[in-house]
């Protein structure tokens, strides 16, 4: 069964870093599109990065570009995202994304939103 667990949320100081952590289970990782979203209260939803697993392209929302960086492990199936130089802004429920394989999706970060899979989220708070 797919499944997206994802760790490594938390409370820093602005200006910290911190790294989230999703582990894919189930025939969803492979060659496919995985992402982060976040979600703050009273704000909608936005993409904050995408990765293609086969290449390891990726793709950033102009909010965090330069500042996060999203990787994966191809061995134990995970997805990373490196958040540096962390703002108040960047306060939100972060959620880990996989795309059902084989449907399609639009190009870039946005189709994050899109994705089928979703984790349980992971809080992040920054303070000023």
């Amino acid at each position: 069964q797919a499944q997206l667990t994802e760790s490594g949320g938390g409370s820093v100081q602005a200006g910290g870093s911190l790294r989230l952590s999703c582990a894919a289970s189930g025939d969803i990782y492979s060659r496919n599109f995985m992402g982060w979203f976040r979600q703050a209260p009273g704000k909608e939803r936005e993409g904050v990065a995408s990765i293609y697993t086969g290449t390891g392209t990726a793709d950033y929302a102009n909010s965090v570009r330069g500042r996060f960086t999203i990787s994966r492990d191809t061995v134990t199936k995970t997805v990373y995202l490196q958040m540096n130089d962390l703002a108040p802004e960047d306060t939100a429920m972060y959620y880990c994304a996989a795309r059902r394989p084989g449907r399609a999706v639009g190009p870039g970060v946005r189709a994050v939103l899109e994705y089928y899979y979703r984790g349980q989220g992971t809080q992040v708070t920054v303070s000023s």
